[in-house]
């Protein structure tokens, strides 16, 4: 046990699932509830985002986290698409295979990508819960402004093979400090544990370009309205998580939620950064439990 930490909980065991021309690797909780939820990471991510809140939930989920095609350690898709609607589709046979309807999860850039699942197949979700999801936000702001300049033809993947020579410890980083409202919560195993998996990423061909298109995905959609538009037609059981230190998210996007979902409940934790889930998750298992249950009312 790290000092002052307690034992974190390890990685849920993988899978590589066969989808025919698709593969997704997949990391599943222990056995047991009847009902099934699947966790959607966001840009940079994995499936390992979602460890610590799939233990709380254990017993009132089995819980299934998909590493995105190109990322983790699923492969690249063949069609080399990574758009919104791409990262959906692939989710959504995902479903399909493990049994429908799910308790969806998305965080970011899978907040999106459930967002736009949930608006297109209905009937494979059950409930709705997204942590600062990506959706459409012109603010002028710094981080959305870093995100919309570093996926510029070009200059993208210069940059990309200029960060490459920089260390993989200053990194993660400088991820983690635009990620998380306070460093001191960052476990050191799960420290070390990031910078062993950029080290892999580093050494596989496809993935910064995987990166750079599913960022490009989301800048893409920054620039349409359709996820809000979407968003309004989703009548599940709704819960959207916001961060008030949130640097990439702005907080203030709680209010559109709040107007556009027509069955949402909102929850801003004002000391959360961008990923509450891994920050605070206790926190964000008590709300998502809450509206499991909410969800099981409806359904009676």
């Amino acid at each position: 046990m790290e000092q002052g930490f307690p034992e974190p909980v390890p990685a849920w065991a993988a899978e590589l699932i066969d989808l025919g021309d698709l593969e997704l690797n997949v990391r599943t909780g222990p056995p047991g509830p009847a009902e099934r939820a699947v966790y959607v990471h966001g840009l940079a991510g994995s499936a390992t985002n979602w460890t610590d809140l799939m233990a709380l939930l254990a017993a009132d989920v089995a819980g299934h986290a998909v590493d995105l095609p190109g990322a983790g350690y699923s492969p690249a898709p063949a069609d080399g698409d990574y758009s919104i609607d791409a990262h959906a589709r692939a989710v959504v046979r995902l479903i399909e295979h493990l049994g429908a309807p799910v308790h969806l999860f998305g965080n970011s850039l899978g907040g999106a990508v459930s967002v736009r699942l949930a608006a297109a197949r209905p009937d494979l979700v059950r409930s709705l819960t997204l942590v600062s999801p990506a959706l459409p936000d012109l603010l002028p702001r710094v981080g959305p402004a870093r995100v919309a300049m570093s996926v510029t033809p070009v200059l993208a993947e210069w940059a990309v093979k200029r960060l490459t020579a920089v260390p993989a410890e200053r990194r993660i980083q400088a991820t983690l400090e635009m990620c998380y409202a306070d460093l001191a919560r960052v476990h050191p195993v799960r420290l070390r544990e990031a910078v062993e998996e950029l080290r892999r990423r580093d050494g596989l061909p496809y993935a910064a370009g995987a990166l750079i298109s599913s960022a490009r995905g989301i800048v893409r959609e920054y620039f349409k309205n359709d996820l809000w538009r979407e968003a309004a037609k989703i009548a599940v059981p709704t819960l959207v998580v916001h961060g008030g230190r949130d640097r990439l998210v702005d907080a203030r996007m709680a209010m559109r939620a709040g107007r556009t979902f027509p069955n949402v409940r909102i929850v801003t934790l004002p000391k959360a950064g961008h990923v509450a889930q891994m920050e605070f998750p206790e926190v964000v298992a008590r709300e998502a439990r809450r509206l499991i249950a909410e969800s099981r009312a409806a359904v009676r």
